[in-house]
């Protein structure tokens, strides 16, 4: 049985690739479903008051700032996956920090769903809904973004709190 340190560079750069493919695989399907069946008709109720599907296009990006601005968000995600590939490049491949790569790989599965959609489409596919509060609404890609952009927080602040644990970066 081969250690960690023992694997090949190549097998988590294709392990990574493999994981941002197929949640941004899961992003694409879930908005090709939102035009399929939720593009000009009623929204779809999941819980009456709290939680709906509702489709929206999105020419902007959070809260629809900055709308039809393209160009900057696909120049923004080209720089996220140069610093994502910095980074990504330099975490130790040890168990201790799998889960900083597991939250770095969900942030730029996130951004790259939206950056294709913004190239493709001129705009991101949102469709779900908490009407409960009246959220905006949202899609898979702004989930991974949120969630790992929180998991992230919490990592630097609880697990690798201590500054010897960011040496890698410094290499």
């Amino acid at each position: 049985m081969t250690s960690e340190a023992s694997k090949p560079s190549w097998f988590y750069w294709l392990t990574g690739g493999i994981v941002i493919f197929l949640l941004t695989l899961l992003d694409q399907g879930s908005k090709l479903l939102a035009v399929t069946y939720l593009k000009n008709k009623d929204d779809i109720i999941l819980l009456p008051g709290v939680l709906q599907l509702k489709y929206l296009e999105n020419r902007g990006m959070a809260f629809g700032m900055f709308e039809g601005k393209i160009p900057v968000f696909v120049i923004l995600c080209f720089v996220f996956l140069g610093v994502f590939i910095y980074v990504y490049r330099r975490i130790p491949k040890t168990s201790y920090y799998l889960p900083l790569t597991v939250t770095s790989l969900f942030m730029v599965s996130g951004a790259v769903g939206n950056c294709i959609d913004r190239v493709f489409r001129g705009y991101v596919v949102d469709f779900v809904y908490f009407s409960l509060i009246n959220f905006p609404v949202f899609n898979v890609a702004d989930i991974f973004v949120v969630c790992s952009g929180i998991s992230l927080v919490l990592l630097v602040c609880f697990k690798y709190k201590d500054d010897n644990d960011y040496q890698f970066l410094r290499r």
